[in-house]
């Protein structure tokens, strides 16, 4: 199965950084102590996931993982003071760092917008829909990144289980993503609410789990499914469009909308 005609776009300059406040924030960390080589192999991980499903910008990373690098082996250089005694105009963390800081600083002030956006379009209803029907290209619609990450992390421990149980040989398979579209689809109107793990379920196949994958992101972005997480970064469901719903279903909806939030 070959997915060059289907690309997820990220930000050219907010990509790895959203990456990097992802792994800070996920595992608590000290953004102003930043340990580097944890975050370096979390990172590198993330890489080798972004390049297995085609990710456009996947370059603006790899500069990203060789920066966290070089500034991991100047870390470990032989130094007469220890780690936490550094000067700030003598860390190598402290551009980066800088720049973290400064993201974060904007990235949580266009939560605060998007945030107030979603309850101004709650009492004003937008009268037409803003996607275009038709013309466009599906790789310029794009994904917030915060939820592409927590999709890709739980995509990787899909493939982690799955490499205990592949076959001996390399298959490859050939179905078009539309037809994961159409299953997948039907499946959470038919359930309501699917865990996202649920749908891999028996899946060893590589190139058919990505293939599953890039489904499920087609579905998010263009037909109006939506992913919700009960707890921060814990599981992940797969729910239909709100449209679809019975006025009972959007009741419960409601009700559990509540105690998590969406993806």
């Amino acid at each position: 199965m070959t997915t060059t005609q289907y690309r997820v776009e990220l930000d050219l300059y907010t990509g790895p950084l959203d990456l990097l406040l992802y792994l800070v924030r996920r595992d608590e960390l000290d953004i102003g102590q930043l340990p580097v080589a944890p975050v370096v192999a979390q990172f590198l991980d993330y890489l080798q996931l972004l390049e297995a499903i085609d990710l456009d910008t996947v370059g603006d990373f790899i500069v990203m993982a060789s920066t966290l690098t070089e500034i991991k082996s100047r870390l470990v250089l032989p130094s007469d003071k220890p780690e936490t005694e550094i000067e700030l105009d003598e860390d190598p963390r402290s551009d980066l760092i800088q720049q973290l800081l400064e993201y974060r600083k904007f990235k949580d002030a266009a939560q605060r917008l998007e945030d107030r956006a979603a309850k101004w379009q709650e009492r004003y209803p937008r009268l037409t829909d803003d996607r275009p029907k038709s013309g466009r290209d599906a790789s310029h619609d794009r994904i917030k990144e915060v939820e592409l990450w927590d999709l890709v992390s739980a995509l990787g421990r899909i493939l982690k289980l799955q490499e205990d149980t592949r076959p001996a040989s390399i298959l490859y398979d050939d179905t078009p993503i539309a037809v994961y579209i159409d299953r997948i689809g039907t499946r959470v109107r038919t359930e309501k609410k699917v865990r996202f793990n649920s749908l891999f379920d028996n899946e060893t196949l590589r190139s058919k789990i990505i293939g599953m994958f890039l489904a499920i992101l087609e579905l998010l972005r263009h037909h109006g499914f939506r992913a919700q997480q009960d707890a921060e970064y814990g599981d992940i469901y797969v729910l239909p469009p709100l449209e679809t719903l019975t006025d009972s279903d959007k009741a419960e909806h409601t009700d559990t909308a509540d105690h998590g939030h969406d993806a």
